[in-house]
């Protein structure tokens, strides 16, 4: 074969080669999926409803909830409590933490040891920044509440109970939802912690029914709260 014979046939089999990645290239990028929206985490706006997102739950982000429990010890900072079931809880202060006592102002020196309180606020686990701390009447949210409500406390290693109470919404579906904060997850959050005392709500979310399902953590039993749009309670799992 001729020198000019073997560079056109050197330069003919380039070409193809060069083809033959394109096709590839071309084929990969249309067939690679597109980062799937749903998985942007929803998180609470500001005063209520909730800012950015395509409806997820934002399970992993902190959210508006609260406990009740009995103070166990005050620091500048805030204090920590144990709920009914046992479940310890760190609470945070801030400049703009409201103090009430039942209805009325009060201040942080109301807090004390052995104080029964309600704490409201952006909750991270059982860590929870308040946004309003209420001291409740001496009998609310007792030992003797939460086993009446047939709360589980929490038991490492045990199977959590698998029952139902009372109604659950109709096609309710886990981890359907959209997070909710402000005074409508406040109110929420107290209506699910005087029916079932001794958990931690970490956050609440309303259904496509318009009901809320406030999500319980730090016991075996229940998980999800069932409210209705007055702010009571239906039920529970």
């Amino acid at each position: 074969m001729s020198r000019k014979r073997q560079w056109i046939a050197v330069g003919a089999m380039v070409a193809a080669a060069g083809l033959v990645a394109g096709c590839s290239t071309s084929s990969t990028s249309a067939t690679d999926p597109a980062p799937s929206s749903s998985s942007t985490a929803e998180r609470p706006g500001p005063g209520g409803g909730t800012a950015g997102g395509e409806g997820s739950n934002a399970r992993s982000a902190a959210a508006a909830g609260g406990a009740i429990g009995t103070v166990d010890s005050v620091t500048t900072s805030g204090f920590t409590m144990t709920t009914s079931a046992a479940q310890k809880v760190t609470v945070t202060a801030t400049s703009s933490t409201k103090y009430l006592n039942g209805t009325s102002a009060t201040s942080a020196s109301a807090i004390t040891n052995g104080t029964t309180v309600l704490a409201l606020g952006t909750t991270s686990g059982t860590t929870i920044t308040a946004t309003q701390v209420v001291v409740q009447s001496s009998d609310g949210g007792g030992a003797a509440a939460s086993t009446a409500a047939g709360v589980v406390p929490f038991q490492r290693g045990a199977q959590s109970a698998a029952k139902q109470d009372g109604q659950i919404p109709a096609n309710y579906t886990e981890g359907e939802g959209t997070i909710v904060s402000g005074t409508t997850a406040d109110k929420a959050t107290e209506a699910a912690l005087a029916a079932y005392p001794g958990g931690v709500v970490d956050r609440v979310v309303q259904l496509s029914s318009g009901e809320y399902e406030v999500h319980y953590i730090g016991v075996n039993w229940p998980h999800h709260i069932f409210v209705d749009q007055t702010f009571k309670v239906a039920g529970a799992n």
